[in-house]
């Protein structure tokens, strides 16, 4: 077989070597070489049970992608710079292995209904494990907060003291973000679950295919439902884009906490030297550099969300060529988010905690001020009245350099004869976390319920990637039986 592009019948001039450059999607698309050869024993096998080949032309079709799969495998497969893309190069890999008889693998297919199978396919499996390296930093945090759930800080709202709460409670809100990211991964990839083979360019093919049988073979649950929809459509890359994008927002929301925290203004946590670097000319410095770096690349994952919705934006139905750089930036997504997250779960489970420097920055901020304002409720002052009074207390303390549990009984009676002396029983911030003992709240007995649902979570979506994962490797190994 020639090496030509196998649509270069319908031409008579050469095409100019930059523009075969310009086009070629090898950088990118060679990732998608397994899939395009599963996708082709699934073809192929289809194509001899209804008869559409004769049976002999398929089993030894069958036999050549086979050995392709076999050569991949040990690394001997070589990619041939000068054909456009992956999908021509198995052809003509196949074709120069087993003869003209291999050109009838592409009878009832396009590239277009191809390639947007493979990508499928390719997405799948790296869907899965960008969900256990998420998962993997989740447990990360769950670890923590099982060893934190006593260790008081404080809590912020617009970086200002707010209230007292657990390191615990801290860490288990970022596992819950990150637990939201790995579902809704696993929820786009349910509504990817669809195989496009069989659409062939755009208008579905004249063969009587059984696009059942193929979208089985490959571990789908059914075949998509409109030829046109199937090779045109992005929309699962652009929904995983976002997956990607909402994970590395996240991540970088907990870097910048860790990234402060490990400053000497704070003195929080200190990051273990496996995951830190130092100066070039500051001998003292210890800089959080694999925090700052995972912060710095959730500019990229976004950038790539947006490349794909403005890449997608102005396209007619169906296939346009512009699909083609789909594929990079969700690649790098994914790969990113992974690495981050794996990351970021080694450097969280090796660095340390100053219990004491947290607890002592309690102190500041009169953050037990909202339990003195629920004291006085609780005595039956409606909460504006009793808001307005701890105001005043607060601005006294400020003026007299204390805090409110430096008060007299006397003192406090000035604001509100209410006050006795079990408003003492109140004000220790170890007090106010273990008063909040609603469901979610930050006390040590509802950071054991959150311990637990977080758990439960994790291990439910390990079972989903479990099934997802023997699904898939069944389909495989039902490929490549011999014929």
């Amino acid at each position: 077989m020639s090496k030509q592009a196998l649509w270069s019948g319908r031409f008579e001039g050469k095409t100019d070597e930059s523009v075969l450059r310009f086009t070629s999607s090898l950088d990118v698309d060679s990732a998608l070489a397994f899939y395009d050869v599963m996708g082709s024993l699934a073809h192929v096998r289809m194509l001899k049970k209804c008869k559409i080949i004769p049976a002999k032309d398929a089993d030894k079709i069958i036999k050549g992608l086979i050995t392709i799969v076999d050569k991949m495998e040990k690394g001997e497969f070589v990619i041939d710079d000068s054909l456009e893309d992956i999908h021509t190069n198995v052809e003509f890999k196949l074709t120069e292995m087993i003869g003209p008889v291999g050109g009838k693998l592409h009878t009832g297919r396009s590239r277009n209904d191809q390639v947007a199978t493979d990508l499928r396919m390719y997405l799948r499996d790296v869907v899965l494990e960008t969900v256990l390296d998420i998962d993997e930093l989740i447990m990360s945090l769950i670890d923590l907060a099982k060893n934190h759930g006593n260790t008081v800080m404080p809590g912020f709202t617009h970086m200002q003291h707010a209230q007292p709460i657990t390191l615990a409670q801290h860490m288990l809100a970022h596992a819950f973000r990150f637990s939201r990211d790995a579902d809704r991964f696993l929820d786009a990839m349910e509504r990817m679950d669809k195989c496009p083979l069989g659409s062939a360019a755009l208008a579905g093919t004249t063969y009587p295919i059984d696009r059942d049988m193929t979208s089985k073979l490959l571990g789908f649950k059914a075949p998509t439902e409109n030829s046109m929809d199937s090779v045109g459509s992005r929309d699962n890359v652009l929904e995983l884009s976002f997956c990607a994008s909402a994970t590395a927002v996240d991540l970088s929301s907990l870097c910048e906490e860790l990234i402060l925290w490990s400053s000497q203004e704070f003195g929080f946590i200190e990051i273990a030297d496996a995951y830190s670097t130092g100066s070039s000319i500051m001998p003292q410095k210890k800089n959080p550099d694999i925090a700052e770096l995972v912060r710095g690349k959730a500019g990229s994952v976004i950038g790539s969300m947006i490349s794909s919705l403005v890449m997608m934006k102005g396209l007619p139905l169906s296939y346009n060529r512009d699909l083609q750089e789909d594929k990079g930036a969700i690649m790098d997504s994914l790969n990113t988010v992974s690495d981050c997250a794996h990351m970021m779960a080694k450097m969280i489970s090796t660095m340390s905690v100053d219990s004491k420097r947290m607890l002592e920055a309690t102190e500041k901020g009169f953050i037990n001020a909202t339990d003195m304002a629920d004291y006085l409720v609780v005595k039956g002052v409606p909460f504006r009245e009793a808001h307005g009074i701890v105001g005043e207390a607060v601005r006294y303390c400020i003026e007299k350099k204390k805090r409110l549990e430096d008060l007299s009984i006397e003192q406090f009676k000035k604001f509100s004869p209410l006050i006795e002396k079990d408003i003492f029983d109140i004000l220790p911030v170890a007090s106010c976390v273990e008063r909040r003992t609603s469901y979610g709240g930050t006390s040590s007995l509802s950071t054991d319920i959150q311990i637990s649902e977080a758990i439960s979570s994790l291990m439910a979506r390990e079972e989903i990637i479990r099934q997802e994962t023997q699904l898939i490797e069944s389909c495989w190994n039902e490929l490549l039986k011999e014929v």
